[in-house]
């Protein structure tokens, strides 16, 4: 079971989402959810993915969030911002090409206390799997690397 857990806010326009501990694929649905819903907002301005608490974040979550990049630049022409504090995250976003599709900074989100935590969603294996190949798909286009470390993943999630 994931012990990480991704919470939610909005106020005028900026949407935030932190991730605490260790996220996971258990909680993919409920941010690509979450990520549908923010692109349908009217009064939509921008976005903060505060992961000063990460522990730990897997490629699923990671592709989902170059996901919420994407759509952030076609929507309303802008880069998210990412905020981490941890070395270690910090090395990984790197590595993934995210200093290309996010701003990344190292300074906390104010309002800790409005965030809410996103509800769990159970997801049937087929819907679960549709998920994680297209998160990764959307890595593999971030850069060589990722192509290279992701392609046996997709072509055996195609497969199935």
């Amino acid at each position: 079971m994931s012990t990480g857990r991704i919470q939610f806010a909005e106020q005028s326009g900026t949407f935030v989402l932190k991730f605490v501990g260790e996220v996971r694929l258990t909680l993919c649905s409920a941010l690509d959810a979450t990520i549908e819903k923010i692109f349908t907002a009217l009064n939509f301005s921008t976005i903060v993915i505060d992961l000063t608490e990460t522990e730990s974040i897997d490629s699923t979550t990671l592709g989902l969030l170059a996901k919420l990049s994407i759509l952030s630049r076609q929507k309303v022409g802008l880069l998210p911002t990412v905020v981490t504090t941890n070395p270690d995250i910090s090395r990984l976003l790197q590595s993934m090409g995210f200093d290309q599709v996010f701003n990344i900074v190292e300074h906390p989100v104010p309002c800790p206390e409005c965030l809410s935590d996103l509800p769990s969603q159970d997801q049937n294996e087929d819907v679960v799997r549709s998920k994680v190949l297209e998160a990764h798909k959307i890595l593999m286009g971030l850069n060589d690397s990722n192509r290279e470390a992701f392609h046996d993943l997709v072509s055996a999630l195609e497969r199935t």
